[in-house]
């Protein structure tokens, strides 16, 4: 399904990151290594914070969600279904948060590149950018 509105972008971004976020949680509880729970719980916190700014920017730009139409995004392109599986050791729940960090900096930089809006988009070039950093951090 393709992405046309700004709304559609900006719920998308939430749900993918609203996603990672259990998942990283879940982590955190199950990391044998205090290392990983350390990292996992960093991942937390720059969730909840990504998560803020996407609703953030939603409702500051709440007008232009109907007349900014956006071509070129597919939640298909991005959207895995991600479960966290059952007795994952702390180098599976590593391998997971790599592919999560990896989806989502595709997406926003490849939104960022879409995104009529240029507040909007720099929120999305920023957000990418933590990605790579967390992808780092992560060791991929």
């Amino acid at each position: 399904m393709e992405l046309t509105t700004f709304g559609a972008v900006m719920g998308f971004a939430a749900e993918i990151i609203g996603g990672s976020l259990g998942i990283y949680k879940a982590a955190a509880q199950r990391a044998e290594s205090p290392a990983l729970r350390d990292l996992m719980e960093a991942l937390i916190r720059e969730q909840g914070k990504n998560l803020s700014l996407m609703e953030q920017a939603r409702r500051e730009n709440v007008t232009e969600m109907i007349l900014e139409p956006i071509a070129g995004l597919h939640r298909e392109d991005f959207g895995c279904e991600v479960v966290f599986p059952d007795g994952a050791d702390d180098a599976a729940m590593k391998r997971l948060a790599v592919v999560l960090e990896k989806r989502e900096e595709k997406f926003f930089r490849e939104a960022a590149a879409k995104m009529p809006l240029p507040e909007v988009a720099r929120l999305f070039k920023r957000v990418a950018g933590k990605k790579q950093k967390s992808l780092e951090a992560l060791g991929a």
